[in-house]
């Protein structure tokens, strides 16, 4: 049999091991162990999903169904500064928009940010932009 003392905090150290107690057959004794992680699940990068947006909220603008970029903004709970930022995406070369649409999924850190694109679509012409 295994007995486990139950008590208040600092009992066991001064000796005064509470009245209640619990006695167990060992079969029945379970050690902690922490629990198991789940397996992570690769995502899709940021990038990829930014630049989605971008392509549908140009749809959106050019279909009339928007307005403005200020609309958008109001309808996905983000600045309207943030909306231009992910607009400023298309301005990228063809292909390099098709180089970040088909990124694979990944578990670690995202080789290709938002952020990193910026100084590139910054560049008017596109083939400065590739090299």
């Amino acid at each position: 049999m295994v007995e486990i003392a139950l008590g208040p905090k600092g009992a066991f150290e001064n000796g005064n091991i509470g009245a209640l107690r619990l006695r167990a057959p060992p079969s029945q004794v379970v050690s902690p162990t922490p629990p198991d992680k789940p397996a992570k699940v690769p995502k899709t990068p940021r990038v990829v999903e930014l630049l989605r947006k971008a392509i549908e909220w140009k749809a959106l603008l050019e279909s009339g169904q928007i307005a403005t970029q200020a609309d958008i903004a109001c309808q996905e709970g983000i600045t309207r500064a943030r909306v231009t930022q992910v607009m400023g995406l298309l301005r990228l070369a063809p292909e390099i928009r098709e180089k970040i649409l088909t990124l694979p999924d990944t578990i670690r850190r995202r080789a290709v940010t938002e952020r990193m694109l910026r100084p590139i679509k910054a560049v008017a012409n596109h083939r400065d932009q590739l090299r």
